[in-house]
C-alpha cells in the first residue's frame, strides 16, 4: 500500500496485461473525514467504556496489596504472600454460603425470567385482538422502569406480616400470619417473583420482535396440514426464535454472578442472611462498611473470573447446539 497525500489511501492491486506482464492498479479508498460526525457520536460511548469499564480494571491490583486508603494504590505495600486476601476469602466461613446463594438466586432468575419472557411473548403473539395485545404488552413492561425501592414498597403492601393484604386474608381465615419478607423459606420466592414481574415484560419485547420476522407461509402450510396452535408453537415458532433465545442466554450468563445486588440489598434483612446474602452484598459490607478494600477486591475479582468463564463456555456450547437444539 502507498499513501498519496494526507487523506487518501492508495491500495495497489496487481493484474496481468495483454503482454503477459504484471501491472499495478491503484484503487482509491473513500476519505475517512466524511464519517467524522459518526466518529464523534461514537466517541461518547467509547469514552464511557474507557473511563467507567476499562480504567477501573486497574484498581483490581489492590487485591494483591495491603491497601491503605491514605497511601493510595501505588504506595500501599504488597501483600505477603500475594494471594493473602484470596486465601482469606476462600477460607472464610461465609464463602460456601455466599457462592451457593449467588448461584441459586442467579439460576432461578435466569430460568424464570427467560421462561416468563418467552411465555408472555407467545401469548401476545397468539392474541387476535390488536388493542388487547397492545394494552397487555404496555402494562407488562411498565414495571421495568420502576426502581427496586418502589417495588419493595409495593411488596410491603402485599407481603408485610403486620399490614400486608395477603397476610390480612390469611389471618382472617387461619388466625396466623406468614413472615414472607423475613422468612428463609419464603424470601427467595419473593425475590424471584418480583424480578419476574419487573423483567419478563421487557424481555418479551425481544422475543416478540423475533416472532414478527417468521415467514407467515410456514403457518399457512401448517394449517393446511391440520396443525393446531400448540403444534405450530412447538414446531415453528420456538425453532425459528431459538437463535435469539440462545443469544439472550449468553448475554445473561455474563451477569449471572451478580444475582441482583440492588434488589437483594434493599429487600433483605439479618434473619434471611443464610439464604439471601450474596457475593455483592458481602463485598459491600466488607469493603465499604468494614473498610477492608483488599479483601473486597479479591472477592470481586473472583466473581469476575467466574463470569468470564461462564460466558466463554456458553458461547462454545451455543455454537455446538445452535443447529440441533430442537
Amino acid at each position: 500500500a502507498e499513501t498519496a497525500g494526507a487523506d487518501v489511501l492508495i491500495i495497489t492491486h496487481w493484474r496481468r496485461n495483454g503482454d503477459g506482464k504484471m501491472e499495478r492498479i491503484p484503487v482509491k479508498k473513500k476519505n475517512y473525514k466524511r464519517y467524522i460526525s459518526l466518529y464523534v457520536m461514537m466517541s461518547v460511548s467509547i469514552c464511557y467504556y474507557v473511563v467507567y469499564r476499562y480504567a477501573p480494571i486497574f484498581g483490581n491490583i489492590i487485591a494483591l496489596k495491603d491497601y491503605n486508603i491514605q497511601a493510595g494504590i501505588f504506595r500501599s505495600n504488597w501483600a505477603e504472600p500475594l494471594n493473602k486476601y484470596f486465601k482469606m476469602f476462600f477460607e472464610s466461613p461465609n464463602f460456601r454460603q455466599l457462592l451457593t446463594n449467588t448461584a441459586i438466586i442467579s439460576f432461578y432468575k435466569l430460568v424464570f425470567v427467560t421462561f416468563g419472557g418467552i411465555s408472555l411473548a407467545l401469548l401476545l403473539n397468539e392474541a387476535r385482538k390488536k388493542r388487547l395485545r397492545q394494552t397487555v404488552q404496555t402494562a407488562s413492561f411498565l414495571p421495568y422502569f420502576l426502581s427496586w425501592v418502589v417495588i419493595y414498597s409495593i411488596s410491603q403492601v402485599f407481603f408485610s406480616q403486620s399490614t400486608g393484604l395477603i397476610n390480612h386474608a390469611i389471618r382472617q381465615s387461619t388466625g396466623e400470619t406468614i413472615p414472607f419478607l423475613s422468612s428463609d423459606k419464603w424470601f427467595r420466592f419473593i425475590l424471584i417473583m418480583t424480578d419476574v414481574w419487573k423483567e419478563a415484560g421487557w424481555s418479551s419485547i425481544i422475543y416478540i420482535a423475533a416472532m414478527a420476522g417468521i415467514d407467515p407461509a410456514l403457518y399457512e402450510a401448517a394449517r393446511v396440514d391440520g396443525a393446531g396452535r400448540l403444534r405450530m408453537i412447538i414446531s415453528i415458532t420456538l425453532p425459528c426464535i431459538k437463535n435469539v433465545i440462545i443469544m439472550m442466554l449468553i448475554l445473561k450468563l455474563g451477569t449471572i454472578m451478580d444475582a441482583g445486588f440492588e434488589q437483594v440489598f434493599i429487600m433483605y434483612s439479618v434473619p434471611v442472611y443464610p439464604v439471601a446474602d450474596i457475593l455483592d452484598t458481602w463485598v459491600y459490607r466488607v469493603g465499604l462498611q468494614q473498610m477492608n478494600f483488599s479483601l473486597a477486591a479479591a472477592a470481586g475479582l473472583f466473581k469476575s473470573v467466574i463470569s468470564f468463564i461462564l460466558v466463554v463456555a456458553a458461547n462454545k456450547v451455543s455454537k455446538r447446539w445452535g443447529e440441533s437444539m430442537w
